[in-house]
């Protein structure tokens, strides 16, 4: 498997910066008392590697399980070293982190994704993890794409943060029994995609051709439709100083997608992040469905694989297909721990072989390690196969997202998440929407290439 990272035109990866981050840092949970290790900027140390540690799943209830199971096999193989698991659902755990990090109580391990690196590195929570990668027998086993995604997304200074545990993908899931009621083609094209969200949708009989993402996590689906649309390859411009998201071609495609919102959705997406949007889709009689490979596994449950396929995203102009990056999904040592040879024996157990591919075979995701991403079960998981032979045989080009700015997760949600509401209710023009966006994304980039130098 091949992710493409696509750089700016400044060139790679900088030199080392303290970035400050103050006020644009979402401290919106309450405090996380006492049952982790210590505060961001803590030294901690390597410990015994006995005893407890503290891990905090960042992707809680929809993952709770299978990690639990890998804890169990982690516990049975080091019964000197019991795991405590918190589970925090994903929309919250960026802000209960930032809490942590200013008041003290962050775990010995969390989920770090790619999205959520930089500001988390930027504060000195993470230790870097370079020189136990090096010692470890995961060392030249792990997909170099995915480590590279993380060194790309850690703000600069090219050191690992995060040991990846999965890719994952934008995925079209469709109900193959109602597009053949209704005679439709295999919605392998955005122009095909409008005709069937058009034809399966009777308002009537509560049946409709979409569900779309207007609650948290809205505005990445959002660009994935766009750039999809528009066929645009980068997310900034020559320049490397202005962003694309606010191209005409984005900003026509982005009216056209918001524009399905109540004509061929139901009206509750406006409130719906991915757990109540698949739900929805699940439950009801909706022709499609734009999520990862995440939920793949939820489908199979509802609907078995005689009514759906998970496809990748449509091709736009001239058959190409154009998606926005999904970010790597991986797991971090926060410095701070108190027991950091034990917290890596978790790590290294959780991302090898045999746990990797237990738990993207549980998520439906593509796994990190090499071995892990042989084994059978992948070519049995259509969704997964297909996504992996996208991304390896030439036909996708994948837009970067900036997750190595810091202010990324504060401008692709807090800020711009109530707006893109906005446009769906057509209480803001999409325009207005991405020129705003565009300001904030210009301004955090000159601000992250002064400091790079």
């Amino acid at each position: 498997m091949k992710i493409s990272i696509l750089r700016n035109s400044t060139g790679g990866r900088r030199a080392s910066a303290a970035v400050a981050l103050s006020a644009v840092l979402a401290l919106t949970a309450t405090a996380c008392g006492d049952d982790g290790s210590g505060a961001g900027g803590d030294e901690g140390a390597e410990g015994s590697g006995k005893g407890k540690i503290v891990f905090w799943d960042n992707n809680g209830g929809v993952r709770t399980d299978i990690w639990k199971q890998v804890i169990a096999d982690f516990e049975k193989a080091n019964p000197d070293i019991d795991v405590q698991y918190v589970g925090i659902a994903s929309t919250e755990y960026q802000s209960k982190v930032d809490t942590a990090i200013q008041g003290g109580g962050l775990p010995d391990v969390g989920g770090i994704s790619a999205s959520m690196l930089a500001g988390f590195a930027a504060q000195g929570a993470l230790d870097t993890l370079d020189f136990r990668l090096a010692k470890s027998p995961l060392n030249g086993k792990l997909n170099k794409d995915m480590i590279e995604s993380m060194r790309a997304a850690g703000g600069g200074d090219d050191k690992l943060y995060s040991i990846p545990t999965s890719a994952n993908n934008g995925v079209l899931y469709y109900r193959t029994d109602l597009f053949e009621k209704a005679g439709l083609e295999e919605p392998t094209t955005w122009d095909r995609f409008y005709e069937a969200a058009e034809k399966l949708t009777d308002k009537g009989k509560n049946e409709f051709g979409y569900t779309i993402r207007g609650g948290a996590g809205s505005i990445a689906q959002a660009l994935d439709a766009m750039y999809g649309q528009s066929g645009i390859t980068s997310f900034w411009d020559s320049s490397g100083k202005k962003t694309t998201v606010n191209d005409p071609k984005n900003v026509e495609a982005l009216e056209k997608y918001a524009g399905l919102f109540k004509k061929a959705t139901p009206a509750a997406d406006l409130n719906n992040d991915f757990t109540k949007m698949v739900a929805q889709w699940d439950s009801g009689t909706i022709g499609m469905l734009n999520h990862n490979l995440g939920s793949y596994q939820d489908h199979v449950k509802a609907l078995t694989t005689e009514k759906f396929r998970g496809i990748p995203q449509p091709t736009g102009p001239g058959g190409k297909r154009v998606q926005v990056s999904n970010p790597v999904d991986g797991v971090g040592l926060f410095k701070s721990s108190k027991n950091k040879e034990a917290a890596w024996k978790f790590i290294e157990f959780a991302t090898s072989a045999q746990s990797n591919s237990k738990f993207n075979e549980s998520a439906g995701q593509v796994p990190a390690h090499a071995d892990a991403a042989k084994d059978e079960w992948i070519s049995k998981a259509e969704p997964t196969k297909l996504a992996a032979d996208a991304l390896s045989d030439g036909s996708t080009t994948i837009v970067q997202l900036p997750y190595y700015l810091p202010d990324w997760n504060t401008i692709s949600k807090a800020d711009n998440e109530p707006n893109f509401q906005k446009v769906l209710l057509g209480d803001m023009s999409a325009k207005d929407f991405l020129d705003t966006m565009a300001d904030q994304l210009n301004e955090a980039q000159a601000e992250w290439q002064e400091q790079m130098g």
